[in-house]
């Protein structure tokens, strides 16, 4: 068993299902500061995170992994920097149905890269069973854009086994 923790940061947009995937992946409740959203609701979704996030899992190996996922708005920016400290990576989460997914994957991945630019990354892409319209090529265009290869996938945050596939994937990255 290890006696050392790993971070992990969930970063995207309001409603993109980076606090679904927490809970996917959470031994236990996850500590969240969801409140009402100011502008009213978005289709279903009715509350947003303000601060941050926060669980645990274990990983097979015996490793804590801290998750930790960021407010979506841009009026709380000033918690990226703080959030990512020390994290091991970033999985930057997309919502599939966002007619501006390209747009915001460059923003995310930027943001990311101006606080860690050696941070790894890989971008999740959820909400695809919803969205006929989605492109992966817009996506990747955006990605390589960005000047580094990044892993793409698309995946259900609901699922705890297409959750953990990112992690995997990011994980590898790293090695």
């Amino acid at each position: 068993m290890s006696s050392h923790s790993a971070k992990l940061v969930f970063a995207g947009p309001v409603g993109a299902g980076k606090t679904t995937a927490i809970r996917t992946l959470s031994d236990s409740a996850p500590v969240s500061t969801e409140m009402p959203m100011s502008e009213g609701p978005m289709g279903d979704k009715t509350t947003t995170t303000v601060a941050l996030d926060f669980s645990s899992v274990q990983l097979d190996d015996g490793t804590p992994l801290h998750l930790y996922g960021l407010p979506g708005q841009e009026h709380f920016s000033h918690m990226r920097p703080l959030v990512m400290e020390g994290a091991v990576g970033v999985l930057v989460i997309l919502p599939g149905d966002s007619p501006r997914i390209a747009e915001e994957c460059e923003h995310w991945v930027r943001s990311v890269r101006e606080i860690n630019a050696d941070m790894g990354l890989v971008v999740g892409i959820t909400r695809t069973d919803i969205s006929p319209g989605f492109r992966m090529g817009e996506v990747r265009h955006a990605v390589r854009r960005s000047g580094q290869p990044i892993p793409i996938f698309t995946f259900d945050a609901r699922s705890r086994e297409q959750t953990s596939h990112l992690i995997r994937a990011l994980l590898l990255s790293l090695v």
